[in-house]
């Protein structure tokens, strides 16, 4: 691997302490999403899924979602862990970003947990916070994960990482 590890400090998780295959978490941390000047999202029951390598991915309830911001797209992809994906479009107002989004509505059973959950790109949304700390997307965008001061890398998905 070509990378340096970066040692956690007090308080901090390492990205490369997290498993593989990816474990699913209850989180009691407050999590909101704003896009367009709106709060999408606000939640202090997330789920959050750990992967070697990848910073958290926070999966909300629909309950949790004004669902009416967001429209299902014909996109999808697939999982090996989690199974096949489905996406969502966000429009409030004028304002849209296409596959902004995403949901398992039949995920395999160890994430059965989030089925229908959504999980937002923040580099898409205006602003994604957990406990009130403005979190920063993780590079490439390919894997949707949420970087905050606790979490430390190198993350996977920028250039030159693939090969990790």
């Amino acid at each position: 691997m070509n990378f340096d590890r970066i040692e956690p400090g007090p308080g901090e998780e390492s990205v490369w302490d997290y498993p593989r295959p990816p474990r699913l978490e209850e989180s009691t941390k407050h999590v909101q999403i704003i896009f367009n000047g709106v709060t999408i999202a606000d939640t202090r029951r997330p789920q959050r899924v750990l992967e070697t390598s990848h910073p958290p991915v926070y999966y909300i309830s629909p309950d949790d979602i004004k669902m009416e911001y967001l429209h299902k797209t014909l996109r999808g992809s697939w999982c090996e862990w989690k199974g096949q994906a489905g996406y969502y479009t966000v429009t409030v107002g004028e304002k849209e970003v296409v596959n902004a989004a995403w949901f398992y509505p039949n995920p395999t059973q160890v994430f059965e947990a989030v089925k229908d959950y959504v999980a937002f790109y923040p580099s898409k949304m205006d602003a994604c916070y957990v406990d009130g700390e403005l979190v920063q997307s993780q590079p490439g965008d390919f894997y949707g994960g949420w970087i905050t001061k606790d979490i430390v890398g190198p993350f996977k998905g920028g250039p030159g990482t693939w090969g990790w």
